[in-house]
């Protein structure tokens, strides 16, 4: 059967037929009958496009219900009334039986149980059973309200963790997918860099970035743009926040966090001058490197993340710079920010075949200094930087 045109680089349906057999096996041995899951964008959105192809955008509610032994019931923005079975040639919704649409809205609270009633309506054989609900950070209050009270004697479990141990471990295919993003950035680094000049806003430089990145098949993503003067560092900062206007000596750090062809993410930090690189900056760019080389060399399989955030920040402080009080290091695939998170809350250890960032960022001796670069963990560790962009800060003008 032929998949739409009008999709943006399908996953393929073996990839997709992959995952929904790992958590049927998963479900199956925690005897879990039927997942529930909503998501409403697709920046950290990513269970609903993992289990479908298909993203959750602009806020709008897309609700999956997963059976252990039958097809998805899918739940999202359009006409009242909306019930089809999705066409199979061309197709767009693999492995959904019944699409059903409600035109709701997060800003109009009456319409907060529309989905609800819909999805209840895919949970309905499964009344008393186990529901595992995945993702409940970004499920609306609303929705499991609804199913506890329409659904009395099922028995409801957290199965967020259950999925995430599958989810986060990529695949042959979602692993080109992952290389094809690092590619793309560079090329939106180097087109946003060359049209760097004084009198334009930090929003124009992200533009231009955000312009590349779309043409090359990106979906969605962030474009953090700070211009500062020499010795008076900044953080860089979204679009409501990048009116400055360049000035000639400027530094200028430009973050692009977006997805490639097939919406994983990746993301490409560095920073440019209007004119000459002070070597002090150079300098220090250097211990940069240094920095993300001693984190690189503690990403091996099976070392708890709470032990490298811990030694990171040793090691910082032990050179006279800030520790990380955020977050340096973390993975990626659909979400912008996937699990291990590399901090002291994180109780995963290192694993083969995931895609962690990272990317030393502080403000120190007068400079944002920073680089942020992906890699693949493999048996022993990181492999090569995905990213082509040279470690440098680059001199512009």
């Amino acid at each position: 059967m032929a998949l739409s045109e009008r999709l943006n680089t399908p996953i393929s349906t073996a990839e997709l037929e992959r995952r929904w057999k790992l958590v049927r096996a998963a479900m199956a041995a925690q005897k879990i009958d039927v997942l529930l899951m909503q998501n409403n964008n697709d920046h950290m959105g990513g269970y609903v496009r993992w289990f479908t192809d298909i993203p959750a955008t602009n806020g709008y509610p897309q609700t999956v219900v997963f059976p252990r032994d039958d097809e998805m019931t899918v739940v999202c923005q359009g006409p009242f009334g909306g019930d089809s079975v999705p066409p199979k040639d061309p197709q767009v919704w693999r492995g959904v039986k019944r699409l059903l649409n409600t035109p709701s809205y997060a800003s109009a609270h009456y319409t907060k149980e529309y989905d609800a009633e819909l999805a209840a309506k895919g949970l309905a054989p499964y009344a008393k059973g186990t529901i595992g609900y995945v993702g409940t950070y970004q499920m609306s209050f609303a929705l499991l309200d609804y199913m506890k009270r329409t659904f009395p004697q099922a028995t409801f479990v957290d199965a967020t963790e259950m999925v995430d141990r599958i989810k986060v471990i990529k695949s042959a295919e979602e692993l080109e997918l992952v290389k094809r993003a690092a590619a793309m950035q560079d090329g939106a680094m180097k087109a946003a860099f060359a049209a760097v000049k004084p009198g334009m806003r930090d929003v124009e430089v992200a533009a231009v970035a955000q312009h590349y990145s779309l043409a090359h098949g990106s979906e969605n993503g962030i474009y953090l743009c700070a211009s500062m003067p020499l010795g008076k560092p900044s953080p860089f900062a979204n679009r409501h926040l990048q009116s400055r206007v360049i000035q000639e000596g400027d530094q200028i750090a430009l973050l692009v966090e977006d997805n490639g062809p097939g919406a994983m993410y990746t993301e490409l930090g560095r920073s440019c001058v209007v004119g000459k690189v002070p070597q002090q900056m150079k300098d220090e760019l250097a211990f940069v490197v240094a920095a993300r080389k001693f984190t690189l060399d503690l990403l091996k399989p099976g070392t708890p993340c709470k032990d490298i955030w811990d030694a990171y920040n040793d090691f910082m402080k032990k050179n006279g710079r800030p520790p990380e009080s955020r977050l340096y290091c973390h993975g990626q695939g659909y979400d912008l920010v996937e699990r291990p998170l590399i901090r002291a809350d994180e109780p995963w250890t290192i694993e083969k075949d995931r895609n962690i960032v990272v990317h030393p960022t502080y403000l120190h001796g007068g400079y944002l200094n920073w680089l942020c670069d992906n890699y693949i963990i493999g048996g022993n560790g990181p492999g090569d930087r995905l990213h082509q962009f040279p470690e440098e800060v680059v001199e512009v003008g």
